[in-house]
């Protein structure tokens, strides 16, 4: 009995003995497992919120460089338009220079890369200016894409880089000048890099050769445990930025029995003391990024562009209070919809909707393109729209991003600019018929005269009773031929004067040059002028405003009477051409004198407003014949006569349904 009983309990002591062992063991694996689990998910923790962080380190950058190329392109807009000048301009640049300090340098350069404005010019003690420093861009494509270029070391400074960005300005697809802000790669870091940052990573800057650009490190050198680069997309200029954590990675205690004792006896007081950690470290960076976000948000509020955000179908995901502004409709009564829109003008429903398709095709122009919207109120409002593809942190489109412009003024500006040039025109008409006046009152006499004299030899021939009928119908037909030539002179000069709108409707040269020669004749008389035309046969059709062109060739032919003042009498001839150039398809019109001629030092500012070689002169006539012809699509020039005296042309493009005809024939 005594040994069964001790069989019987050997089991159950045995099982006491290995419960506890195997509790042990499994106590003392999770001791080991847990701290080493511990180590690597810290590890992954930091590595991803300095992925994090990173990401927004070089949003934040992207978006001060992308705030200052808009910034300068406004200002570029306005020197375009001609409404800043030089002192205005250098004004401006300095007011970016003091609230931006990551900028070292703003210049304003001409279309011959000569500086015209520069923020390092300085004034020396005598007055004098020290001149800017050249920087040459080089010969690069019309583009009014931003070019910034590899940075380069800083004259007389060590290990400083700069980095230069040029904005051009374009005008009729022509470069009339361009902008250039330059960046110091260390004030990018140190005014761009949050200083809760850098306190814990080092960042640097290099080029894709990895050659250090920039670098700060407020807390010390990185430790090479937890590193991230993400490359910093600038206009044709890819940069690196490089992130090097100071943390070292987290250190797996050797003494688990110390550990284990550590862990139960401060178990609790560590882990407040590290919820307490986590929540500053996070309250202080949500702090940082409520302080960005508020000042996107204030600069965005600031914007005269309107911003509009689209998902992939269309729907309309943010609009900034410009965009509200412009349009009339709060964002919540918009945000959300889908096409169409309650800002989109009725009648051009179908445009809208042909751009839509275009847009979610991905067929956007690069160059932007205008249209009209309808404000709230009903009034249209002309616009200029630019779309872009909304990129998210891993590359993939989410949408599309519009920059939308208000574009009214510089409509009703172009309209004054209109109505201001056929002012001009008028006054031109005006003062030349106040020149021509004595000469029509005096050509006037001579049909009157003549009609007069008619009818009293009509009446005479009445009274006396001897009527003869062939002679009777001869006075009355000059009678007749004379009173249609006082009318006619009298019809073109009242379709000259009249103050009318410029319309454009094909003309034949022929037909015009014949209606504006009575006017040509008269002035020819009084000066002893002869005049002789050459006008080639069967000449195609122009598309253009018929009183605008006799205006072009009175002044023309007058300019060349006037000329010819001191000419011999028998040398005073004005001949009038007018041919076609089959190889530009142009009409040719040509005024030719036997005058004084034009001499250089004149001929470079013929064309240029209020000049005038005459003493009593305006200085307007030239530049308004051009103007004329170059509002046909033509070109006005002159070049000296052989024989003596100078030859003023000007070539017309042919109408398109003459062109078209040509093509089919």
């Amino acid at each position: 009995m005594k040994t069964l009983h001790r069989s019987q309990s050997w089991p159950n002591q045995k099982w006491r003995w290995i419960i506890p062992i195997l509790l042990l063991l499994l106590f003392l694996s999770t001791l080991i497992w847990l701290p080493w689990q511990a180590q690597r998910m810290e590890a992954n923790e930091r590595q991803e919120q300095l992925i994090a962080d990173s990401l927004w380190v070089e949003q934040a950058i992207q978006f001060q460089l992308n705030r200052n190329d808009e910034v300068l392109r406004q200002i570029g807009g306005e020197i375009k338009s001609a409404k800043l000048q030089k002192d205005t301009v250098l004004e401006r640049f300095r007011t970016i220079l003091k609230n931006n300090r990551e900028i070292q340098r703003i210049a304003w350069y001409d279309a011959n890369n000569k500086v015209v404005a520069d923020t390092r010019d300085i004034v020396q003690a005598d007055g004098g200016r020290v001149p800017s420093p050249k920087f040459e861009f080089g010969d690069l494509e019309i583009s009014e894409e931003t070019i910034c270029l590899k940075p380069v070391l800083e004259i007389n400074a060590k290990n400083t880089y700069l980095m230069h960005c040029q904005i051009p300005i374009i005008k009729d697809e022509r470069r009339i000048g361009s902008m250039m802000i330059s960046y110091r790669m260390n004030a990018i870091l140190e005014e761009l890099v949050p200083w809760w940052f850098a306190q814990d990573n080092q960042i640097t800057i290099t080029d894709i050769d990895d050659r250090i650009l920039a670098e700060r490190s407020a807390g010390g050198s990185g430790k090479s445990v937890y590193t991230h680069s993400r490359a910093l997309e600038l206009p044709s200029l890819t940069l690196v930025l490089r992130t090097n954590s100071i943390k070292t990675e987290p250190k797996l205690l050797s003494n688990l029995l110390v550990l284990s004792v550590i862990l139960l006896s401060i178990g609790l007081i560590w882990s407040l003391m590290a919820l307490w950690r986590d929540i500053n470290r996070r309250l202080a960076a949500e702090g940082a990024l409520r302080q960005q976000v508020t000042f996107r948000t204030a600069m965005e509020n600031s914007l005269v562009t309107g911003l509009r955000a689209r998902d992939m179908e269309g729907r309309l995901t943010y609009v900034n209070p410009a965009f509200c502004r412009m349009v009339g409709f709060p964002a919540e009564d918009i945000i959300g919809r889908i096409p169409p829109m309650p800002y989109w003008a009725p009648e051009a429903i179908e445009e809208y909707q042909q751009r839509f398709n275009q847009l979610l095709a991905g067929s956007v122009p690069s160059e932007g393109f205008e249209t009209t919207y309808q404000h709230a109120s009903g009034e249209r409002i002309p616009v200029l729209i630019y779309e872009s593809p909304l990129i998210d942190e891993n590359g993939k489109q989410t949408g599309w991003m519009s920059s939308i412009l208000d574009i009214s003024e510089l409509r009703r500006a172009q309209e004054l600019t209109r109505q201001q040039e056929e002012k001009l025109h008028t006054s031109a008409k005006l003062a030349t018929m106040g020149e021509i006046a004595s000469m029509l009152a005096h050509e006037l006499n001579q049909p009157l005269a003549a009609i007069s004299s008619y009818t009293t030899g009509a009446v005479n021939l009445l009274q006396g009773g001897m009527i003869d009928k062939s002679l009777f119908q001869s006075a009355l037909e000059k009678v007749n031929a004379q009173a249609q030539r006082a009318g006619q002179i009298i019809r073109s000069v009242h379709e000259f004067v009249k103050k009318r709108e410029a319309t454009r409707e094909p003309v034949q040269i022929a037909d015009l040059i014949q209606s504006a020669m009575p006017l040509v004749e008269l002035q020819a008389q009084a000066s002893h002028v002869a005049l002789q035309w050459k006008i080639a046969k069967k000449l195609p059709l122009v598309l253009a405003d018929g009183i605008l062109l006799e205006q072009v060739l009175l002044n023309l032919t007058r300019n060349a009477i006037e000329a010819m003042q001191t000419t011999p009498p028998e040398k005073r001839i004005l001949r009038v051409e007018a041919s076609y150039d089959d190889n530009e398809q142009h009409i040719l019109v040509s005024v030719i004198d036997r005058g004084h001629g034009i001499p250089a030092e004149v001929s470079e500012k013929l064309f240029s407003p209020f000049f005038s070689t005459k003493s009593a002169g305006m200085g307007m006539g030239l530049n308004i014949c051009r103007t004329a012809i170059e509002f046909h699509g033509g070109k006005l020039s002159h070049s000296d006569n052989p024989v003596g005296g100078t030859i003023f042309q000007f070539a017309l493009p042919i109408s398109a349904s003459h062109i078209n005809n040509i093509h089919n024939a």
